[in-house]
Parts: C-alpha cells; structure tokens; sequence
C-alpha cells in the first residue's frame, strides 16, 4: 500500500512538473538549450578563449618553456616575418582557388542532378555524390598520392597527349582538396536547384531567352546563396588543412604545417597562427552575410 501511495505522488509531481513547463515555453525552451549552449560556450569558446590569451604569452629561447607574460612579439612577428606572410597568404590562395574550383564543377553537376536527370534517378545520384563522405580522409587523400605519383594514373592518362600529372606541390594540394570537399558544396546547389520553381525556366524561355540567358538572369541570381553557403565549408576546411599538403604538397607549406610545427617548441607562436585562419574565417563570413547564405545552411 505504501508503494502504491508513493508511485502516485510521484506520477502527480511529474504531471504537475508537465503542465508548469506546458504553460511555460520560454521556461521549457531555456532548458532545453542550456546543456548545449553551456558545452559550446565552455568547451569551443573556452578554447577559443584560451588560445587567443596564449598568443600573448611569450616563450622562454633556452628551455622553451612558456612564460605567461603579456607580450604583443608573436603578432608582431607574424606580420613582419616574410616566410609567415607568404604562407598566411598561400594558405588564403589555395582556400579561395578549391572553393572557385568547387563552385565551377558543383554547379553544372547539381543541375543535371536536379533538373535533367531522371526523378527516380535523382536520390541514387545524391547518394553517389555524397559516398565519398563515407570513406576515411586518409584513404582518399593517400590515394590520390598513389593518382599523382611519378608513373601513376595521372602520368599514364596523360602521357599519350606528351603530358605529365602535376606530381606532388601545391597543384595536388588543391585539386586534392577540391576533390574532399567538393561534395559540400554540390549538396546546397543541388537543394536549390530542386526547389527553383520550373515555372520560371518556362516563362524565360517563352519569353525568347537562350540557355545561357536564363542561367544568368534566373538560376544564378537564384543559387547564388546557396553557393556561398556551400563556400562556407570548403573555404574553412581548406584554410585550416594541413594533412593532404603533408601529403601530397611536396615542400609546400600552409598556415596549418606552422601551427602543427611549432606546438612542441613555441605554443605561442602555435596559438598566434592559430588565431589567424579564426579571424580570415570570421571576416569572411561577415563578407557572405549579405547574400543570405547563412540562411541557406
């Protein structure tokens, strides 16, 4: 019997509990963000936190142990040293070329899996776009090392024509990164795409205009957000690699190699070049906000 009383005052504390939070959505809302939003501002923006305040500190050039005193010499450094512009620059080129590169391939390749092929044909074409995703970072990028080795695919495809592959340098490292990250940038075109009312397409066309003039004045103008959405993840992904460059770069260097080179001997200077590709990143999505692609994410 006591049991029984029991379980029932706990079902009416729980009904009760319900019916305060039902009558109560701004109360129910704030519990139910608190756990996360209190694990991203702990954990990412901590970190954050932390590494932009170690980049003032400074580092002892005997036994290169860090001494926490407040010093602007990392940055200063940074900007002054040319092999650090060079590379801070570099890595900005290759980021801003894969995210070009990706743009130009995503776009006629959304198209034809949005509005030309088969509708039955469409989910098996989105599926096999985004399989590559599946695979392990380092099989794919190791595999192309296997493509642009000296006598590998590449070498072989194009040696018929009296060409050779690019071999390893900051050629592979691109076109190894557009190959990574292109379907990020397929997936919202294609999103797009499906959702382009057909009536426009029909009424430009009626309206006498060529292939060419509807994509500029409707489909474009239509997909461009969401181009600049997809830009988002093949810009940062591609500013802060360093794996594939250490793979297929050859002796090319990106902002990355810096930071992942000078954890053990310099943290500062690590978490000062690490405040770079946060900052290039921030800026640019301030750059994209305009165009409404932080909407289309």
């Amino acid at each position: 019997m006591t049991t029984d009383v029991t379980t029932a005052a706990g079902r009416g504390t729980v009904r009760r509990l319900a019916g305060s939070l039902h009558r109560r959505p701004r109360l129910r809302l704030t519990l139910l963000l608190t756990a996360p939003l209190l694990w991203l501002a702990v954990l990412y923006l901590g970190s954050l936190a932390v590494l932009f305040v170690s980049a003032f500190w400074t580092t002892n050039s005997f036994t290169s142990q860090v001494v926490k005193v407040w010093s602007t010499d990392n940055f200063h450094e940074l900007f002054t040293t040319p092999v650090f512009r060079q590379v801070i620059l570099r890595s900005v080129g290759v980021a801003l070329a894969v995210t070009v590169l990706c743009a130009l391939i995503a776009l006629p390749v959304a198209f034809y899996t949005a509005r030309v092929a088969r509708p039955k044909w469409r989910p098996l074409l989105v599926v096999a776009i985004l399989t590559p995703l599946w695979a392990s970072y380092l099989v794919k990028v190791y595999a192309w090392r296997l493509i642009l080795s000296e006598g590998g695919l590449a070498d072989w495809m194009l040696a018929p024509f009296g060409l050779s592959g690019p071999g390893f340098g900051l050629p592979a490292t691109v076109l190894t990164l557009t190959y990574l990250w292109l379907p990020y940038m397929i997936l919202p075109i294609h999103t797009a795409l499906e959702q382009l009312p057909a009536g426009l397409l029909d009424a430009s066309a009626d309206l006498g205009a060529r292939a060419g003039r509807t994509f500029r004045s409707v489909v474009l103008p239509m997909v461009l957000p969401s181009v600049a959405a997809g830009s988002v993840f093949t810009f940062s992904l591609s500013l802060g690699d360093y794996i594939t460059v250490q793979i297929v770069g050859g002796k090319t260097q990106l902002i990355g190699n810096l930071v992942y080179s000078n954890i053990e001997l310099n943290l500062p200077m690590a978490a000062a070049l690490g405040t770079v590709p946060v900052v290039v990143i921030v800026l640019y999505l301030l750059a994209i906000r305009r165009t409404g692609a932080l909407n289309s994410l």
